[in-house]
């Protein structure tokens, strides 16, 4: 068995609180991650505002992918989610409340790594209620030019990610990781996310990425043959091991764990949620499913097959959005 998947939700022990800045306003916020109870999913609260809407993080609430993934509902929004959803996916989390005083969700040190460490200070609690997962029965797949992502039966949630610049920093990488908690923490969460030094400069000149400096992003010189960052690079792979993450982080807003191994290649925020979509609408080639612990067998032999109804059920919640103007190419 590739990944042993804990029966029961869990949501955080405690109260956990950072402070940080937004990538893309550079305004400071605060952020606060919140116990809660079982089948609430994650929410997100601005307490900067007088409403007291809440949004779900799910993909139907998804309204722009154009420089991170934004979500918006009732009128409120929250900018930059994915690095804090792959850290609670990684770490485990099905239910949590996060409150924050901005619009967007702190960048920290550009990766899921201070997450990590938060979530892990405040360790989880196990609830009653059994986990809920999307596990797939046949192949799903979506092309965009030259971006291809793929979803196959699997058991367990493994990635395998393939990016090519023309550069010589990054060149062409390649990563694949059955995802654990263990494995999560140590090999994908403090990748950082990177950028071409004149596409920053140029961000600054429209008043975009204020937020952006060498202690939140790896800026890659202008002669495309190191990186401007005194420390350098933590992985020798960063860059791919960072588009995992973000992969990682949205398929999180799919709102339960994922039983599939998924391959992508040159794809970015705008084709995962087009390939959310894609998994959303193929209802013959997923089912919903409960896991339920009886003794030591295996997961697959636990899971309690779902009927079409289960499928007709979740359909809904994956609402196709309007088109989105496409990402940068890789």
């Amino acid at each position: 068995m590739s990944r042993q998947i804990e029966f029961h939700q869990h949501t955080v022990r405690k109260t956990i609180r950072c402070e940080g800045i937004g990538l893309h306003s550079g305004e400071p916020v605060n952020m606060a991650i919140k116990p809660a109870p079982e089948n609430n999913g994650i929410r997100f609260f601005r307490c900067d505002l007088t409403s007291h809407h809440h949004i779900q993080a799910h993909m139907d609430k998804i309204v722009d992918t154009r420089r991170s993934t934004t979500i918006s509902d009732n009128g409120i929004t929250v900018a930059t989610t994915e690095h804090l959803m792959a850290a609670l996916l990684g770490y485990g989390i099905d239910n949590a409340d996060i409150e924050l005083d901005g619009v967007e969700v702190p960048i920290m040190d550009g990766s899921a790594g201070p997450f990590i460490h938060l979530l892990t200070l405040a360790g989880k609690r196990k609830q009653t209620a059994l986990r809920k997962v999307l596990r797939i029965t046949k192949e799903i797949t979506y092309q965009d030019g030259d971006s291809f992502l793929r979803i196959l039966p699997y058991n367990g949630f493994k990635i395998s990610g393939k990016i090519d610049f023309n550069d010589q920093v990054i060149q062409t990488q390649h990563y694949s990781i059955n995802l654990t908690e263990d494995r999560f923490a140590k090999e994908i969460a403090m990748a950082r996310t990177f950028g071409y030094a004149e596409q920053v400069e140029g961000l600054w000149k429209q008043g975009l990425a204020l937020g952006v400096n060498l202690s939140n992003v790896i800026a890659i010189h202008w002669d495309r043959k190191s990186v401007l960052n005194e420390e350098g690079l933590r992985f020798d792979d960063e860059f791919i091991r960072h588009k995992v993450l973000d992969l990682v982080g949205d398929l999180a807003l799919l709102g339960c764990p994922v039983l599939g191994h998924v391959t992508a290649h040159c794809a970015g925020h705008t084709q995962h949620l087009a390939f959310m979509q894609a998994i959303a609408h193929a209802t013959d080639c997923w089912e919903l499913v409960e896991l339920n612990q009886n003794g030591n067998y295996s997961v697959l032999d636990q899971v309690i097959s779902s009927t079409k109804a289960a499928g007709d059920i979740l359909a809904p919640l994956f609402r196709p959005q309007p088109a989105i103007a496409p990402a940068a190419s890789c």
